[in-house]
């Protein structure tokens, strides 16, 4: 069994270097963590409080990583439904759960981000809105290392589970909705991040619409910004007959242009967030229960630990108007 002395010596450091840079203490040169963890990965080598927690048969300690949505001012109502709903649940079944941030693992490989959580007895991940471009999290989850659930994303395989809805029947229905009730013909569609796979589903679920319904469709990327949608709105609305956004804050930023533009369109989101009901006009909208699929995605990740294989989670959603009474408590 590799020791720390051996990773000292393949490194060619003292034993003290290799366990300050293991335990993350400040003031190691950058190339001293370079060759320490090179000969950690060279060496197979996994610390003695990791190799206890590994080989123990408690699940306990799991990882929440989100993406805070920067493109708003306003509190991020989704995150912390997930956060909530995720602690409650885990409390619940008797979990310890650690929160992470996207931000906190830039610049870091694959490799260094698996040491990382298994130094802190990590022994399953629930990963919130990871993208095409987060390719650190999708070799993670490839590597099978860690139980896992994605939250809002197609991966799943014998350790891995998906919870989500279907975004491209949700868009589809809440879109076709909109459409018949007002009689429209063009349509702009603010779609949101490029290389997101919840913004995927949803043009795949606007286009099937427009074929059907030999729609006049523009589409422009609002990227989950309000104020990029309110820009999308002044610049193609007068000559739309709709505006379908893929998320409230875009169909918030879009209504309110609309309004200092004296005109009228219908406009439709995407998700359900109480703001919507301080818009000052009713607009359809998908509401997805997102403390609901966060408790789903804290129990799935339960179930995987207990020796359950990876699945495609699907849930439930609904259309609705949200008005100010159906939202004040």
């Amino acid at each position: 069994m590799v020791s720390i002395k051996d990773v000292a010596k393949h490194a060619g450091v003292a034993i003290s270097t290799v366990s300050k840079v293991l335990n993350h203490y400040p003031n190691v040169s950058e190339e001293t963590k370079r060759k320490v963890n090179q000969a950690v990965e060279e060496l197979n080598f996994v610390p003695n409080s990791v190799a206890a927690a590994l080989s123990s048969k408690q699940s306990g300690r799991i990882a929440l990583i989100l993406k805070l949505n920067d493109k708003t001012q306003a509190i991020d109502e989704i995150d912390m439904q997930y956060l909530s709903a995720a602690i409650h649940k885990a409390t619940e079944l008797g979990l310890d759960v650690v929160t992470f941030f996207y931000s906190m693992f830039e610049g870091k490989t694959a490799e260094e981000v698996t040491r990382y959580l298994l130094a802190q007895s990590i022994h399953g991940i629930v990963i919130y809105g990871i993208s095409k471009e987060d390719r650190v999290l999708h070799q993670i989850i490839r590597s099978q290392t860690f139980k896992a659930v994605a939250v809002d994303a197609p991966f799943y395989n014998k350790n891995t589970s998906s919870v989500w809805i279907d975004q491209e029947k949700a868009q589809y229905d809440v879109a076709r909705k909109t459409v018949e009730e007002n009689r429209s013909r063009s349509i702009l569609y603010i779609a949101g991040k490029k290389n997101g796979y919840v913004t995927d589903g949803r043009l795949r679920g606007i286009r099937r619409l427009a074929e059907e319904k030999k729609l006049k469709l523009t589409v422009r990327n609002g990227d989950f910004s309000e104020l990029q949608a309110r820009n999308l709105t002044f610049q193609y609305a007068r000559n739309k007959d709709a505006i379908v956004c893929a998320s409230d804050l875009m169909a918030i930023g879009a209504m309110r242009a609309l309004m200092e533009m004296d005109i009228f369109r219908p406009v439709c989101g995407f998700d359900g967030i109480v703001l919507m009901g301080y818009a000052g006009k009713q607009m359809n909208t998908v509401r997805q229960d997102f403390a609901g699929v966060s408790a789903a995605a804290v129990e799935e990740l339960h179930r995987l630990t207990d020796g359950g294989e990876g699945r495609n989670l699907v849930l439930d959603y609904s259309l609705v108007r949200l008005e100010y009474l159906d939202i004040i408590c």
